[in-house]
């Protein structure tokens, strides 16, 4: 995911590593490395083909989810597409956003038509959706926990009737797990899920971001307080789940 969270602004292409390194590996089927930071972990890198990846080459979650797929379809931080091009392979109407103008550049050059440079909570990004997809940890927009509702009310604001929210996330708790099975976690600290990063690309420098990793429990909790109903249909190997979000109304 490339979007900046809860903001109404895009990226600048100068300040944009991630986007960078998409249209590097378009252009020259290869990229530098796209370094990854955080105060929380040890530097890591995000390997920029994982970005074009086939269907065939999802992870578990994401295959489910684009099975599962219906109607007019809304693609969140879509990247450098892989999800949207799947979708519009098999016949769906696909509309993709992202902040990154480099990254909806490569977006267009590999055929997806519908495509706008676009924060997800600015007003001018209108229209009503059978399924909104938000894969590679989509619960990270929110940035924090107390922000969550903010992003759900966003998102039920573009569903149509009938519509779908597929999300995916990971519960971080398993990261602070003793051997003897207790958790290390401070209560009275932040939410153990919010996390902060920032990447580099070459010279290129990115702003720094908060990213929500939220357990399935916090999910369904912020889900109901904003009047959705939300179901864990998939739980993959390693803490990360694909939850499905409908109306209750």
């Amino acid at each position: 995911m490339t979007l900046k969270t809860l903001n109404k602004t895009t990226i600048d292409a100068s300040h944009d590593p991630m986007g960078s390194a998409i249209s590097d590996y378009y252009k020259n089927g290869r990229a530098a490395h796209l370094r990854v930071l955080s105060s929380m972990f040890e530097e890591d890198e995000m390997p920029v083909e994982h970005l074009f990846r086939s269907e065939q080459e999802m992870p578990q979650l994401e295959k489910r989810a684009l099975e599962i797929v219906r109607g007019k379809v809304l693609d969140i931080g879509a990247g450098a597409g892989c999800h949207a091009l799947v979708l519009k392979k098999k016949g769906f109407e696909v509309k993709a956003i992202d902040v990154s103008p480099l990254s909806c550049e490569v977006m267009k050059a590999r055929g997806i038509e519908d495509v706008e440079c676009i924060n997800l909570f600015d007003p001018q990004l209108q229209g009503k959706f059978d399924t909104i997809l938000l894969l590679m940890n989509g619960t990270g927009i929110a940035g924090k926990l107390a922000r969550l509702p903010m992003l759900l009310n966003r998102l039920k604001e573009l569903m149509a009737e009938g519509a779908q929210i597929l999300i995916d996330s990971s519960d971080l708790k398993y990261i602070y797990e003793n051997e003897d099975g207790s958790v290390d976690i401070d209560l009275g600290g932040s939410y153990y899920g919010e996390v902060d990063y920032q990447m580099v690309y070459k010279n290129i420098k990115g702003d720094s971001f908060d990213w929500l990793y939220v357990d399935s429990t916090l999910l369904k909790a912020s889900c109901e307080q904003c009047g959705l109903s939300c179901n864990v249909i998939e739980e993959g190997d390693h803490y990360d789940y694909l939850a499905r979000i409908t109306s209750t109304q």
